[in-house]
């Protein structure tokens, strides 16, 4: 069996950002799906490394996965890491995981080591974004648990990113993780994301003052590019501490295990050499007892479906993301979409990811370009201003 056709396809799920499929083909007629982490404004960046590696997939084995992988990044990329190279290598490898699973007659998790469990427990996010008030959080925090989830996420803060928070912001975000808690009572875990926007300092100033909360966990609470950032924030932190988001390989991670950053680790599959490079990933983090949670700001189609593959065959595992305000927009496009079942998910049956792209819906809901707003005029500004209230805006 050789690769014949690799493809990108973008869509707009009608909400938040656009998403990146790919399809690979080969010579037997049978076809996977996979799926490339995007972020608004360089989706287009990453369709252009799906295609410029296209050719160097044509006419290998789709079942050669570890072997095209290392020649992409010895070869393609020139052993150079970059997020857009690993999220484009991710969509490929993840279809040839689905080609071959439908060519041996079984589902992926069968493929990577079976089953340890036989549903896979989720958290939603997407569902806080542009919220105008405490009170407005509050309220679709219990819509959400209503939808049967029983851990949610959520970043509770307000103003632009910066390494410090003042006191009017840090407020802000207490009394928001104050009145979920009081909204959804004390059975819902709530996931706090901070989204890498804080000094050590003030990220463990701000978990302290929102220990009484329970929070399930504290989110990528500093830059994990200097990983002793994180370390740090991890001395004044008692919840557990989750990193990992921005990190995309092994040689990454082996850091973050050596120094102890993190009891949690949200690798995300779509960006980190897809499912046989999470499985890798999870093997590392297993003897330090380092748990994963897998990212997942993809579709809840074929990126979830990989993620659920992943996280049914981890023994380490402990809760997946999932995006349920871009769900109705990726179910349209699905043959068959995933149920969601009182926060979990059930493993699919079908061989390979057990999910399949109806074609003529999906080009439906085309690309759509979003007018990029920078809460800054000049540097000056940037340094030497802090926003007004009147520019609070949730991100």
């Amino acid at each position: 069996m050789k690769i014949v056709n690799v493809t990108p396809y973008l869509f707009f799920p009608g909400v938040a950002k656009n998403l990146l499929l790919c399809r690979v083909d080969t010579d037997e007629g049978i076809y996977g799906w996979g799926e490339a982490y995007v972020v608004q404004g360089k989706e287009k960046a990453t369709e252009t490394y799906i295609l410029g590696m296209a050719p160097y997939m044509i006419g290998r084995s789709p079942f050669d996965v570890k072997h095209s992988g290392r020649a992409m990044f010895d070869d393609f990329a020139i052993r150079r890491s970059s997020c857009d190279f690993y999220s484009a290598w991710s969509a490929i490898e993840i279809a040839c995981w689905d080609i071959i699973g439908k060519a041996c007659g079984q589902p992926v998790y069968n493929l990577i080591g079976g089953r340890c469990r036989e549903r896979v427990r989720v958290y939603a996010n997407g569902w806080w974004g542009g919220a105008a008030s405490v009170e407005e959080m509050a309220q679709r925090a219990i819509q959400v648990s209503e939808m049967g989830f029983t851990a949610m996420k959520f970043d509770p803060f307000r103003g632009y990113w910066r390494d410090t928070l003042t006191a009017e912001q840090e407020d802000y975000a207490v009394n928001c993780v104050k009145a979920i808690r009081e909204a959804v009572g004390s059975k819902v875990d709530l996931l706090i994301e901070v989204h890498r926007r804080l000094s050590p300092w003030y990220a463990a100033h701000f978990s302290q003052r929102i220990e009484k909360y329970n929070p399930f966990w504290i989110e990528e609470p500093c830059l994990s590019d200097n990983i002793d950032l994180v370390v740090q924030a991890k001395r004044g932190i008692k919840a557990p501490l989750v990193t990992g988001e921005t990190l995309y390989n092994k040689e990454a991670f082996k850091e973050v295990f050596e120094k102890q950053a993190a009891e949690i680790i949200n690798p995300d599959t779509c960006v980190c050499n897809g499912i046989l490079g999470m499985m890798e990933i999870a093997a590392m983090a297993d003897p330090y007892r380092v748990l994963m949670s897998p990212h997942n700001f993809n579709s809840t189609v074929v990126g979830m479906a990989a993620t659920v593959h992943i996280s049914a065959a981890i023994p380490n595992f402990l809760i997946a993301e999932m995006f349920i305000n871009i769900k109705d927009g990726c179910d349209a496009v699905a043959v068959k979409p995933l149920e969601v079942d009182q926060g979990f998910v059930e493993l699919p049956k079908e061989p390979g990811l057990g999910v399949d792209i109806n074609l003529e819906e999906l080009e439906k809901r085309p690309y759509k370009v979003f007018e990029r707003k920078f809460p800054f005029k000049g540097a000056a500004q940037y340094y030497d201003e802090y926003p007004r209230k009147e520019d609070f805006c949730v991100v």
